[in-house]
């Protein structure tokens, strides 16, 4: 009995210690020498576009904050609410790479545009290091492979662009940036 009363005394513990980690509220990076909150590899440098002065517009304005075909396809027809248009200034970054090694900029253009035509996730750059998952917005189009903004990120991969479309963000604080005009004709 006296061991059963120590297992369960302990496992209480370790329960409270996963409970108080709450994974929906990921901890802030450890502060050390030489670590920046901001964008990662900084001495990657961007040769087309910049900041102030974007090399071109990626996405319309969208009509309505969802698309039809994403409000059907929506459970209950009802997409997850708080979303808003959005125009972001960033650099076109193969999301897959930038999130494991840090890797964007000109020197990285080549590998993204083979990444992003094996279907690696398309992300956009922003000045002060916030990453955002780029995507068509218009859901059954996408999923039927009627799209084609993915031709328009290998173009403009390693390139700092305005982009415009539907914002959302999930509470765990994931981005994502839902393009539209990118349907093929």
């Amino acid at each position: 009995m006296k061991n059963f009363i120590r297992l369960f005394v302990c496992s209480a513990a370790v329960a409270g210690l996963i409970v108080a980690q709450d994974p929906a509220k990921p901890s802030a990076p450890a502060k050390s020498k030489g670590v920046s909150r901001g964008i990662l590899q900084p001495q990657m440098t961007v040769d087309t576009g910049s900041y102030d002065k974007p090399a071109g517009k990626l996405g319309t304005k969208p009509s309505a904050v969802w698309s039809a075909t994403t409000v059907g396809a929506a459970v209950d027809g009802k997409p997850n609410p708080g979303a808003k248009e959005a125009t972001l200034v960033g650099e076109i970054v193969d999301f897959s790479c930038y999130l494991q090694i840090g890797k964007h900029g000109e020197k990285h253009r080549d590998c993204a545009q083979k990444c992003f035509r094996a279907g690696q996730p398309i992300g956009l750059l922003t000045r002060d290091g916030s990453l955002y998952m780029l995507m068509e917005e218009e859901h059954d189009p996408r999923r039927d492979g009627l799209t084609n903004f993915r031709q328009s990120a290998i173009e403009h991969a390693a390139h700092i662009m305005e982009v415009t479309g539907t914002l959302w963000a999930h509470p765990s604080g994931s981005k994502a940036l839902y393009v539209q005009g990118f349907l093929k004709k």
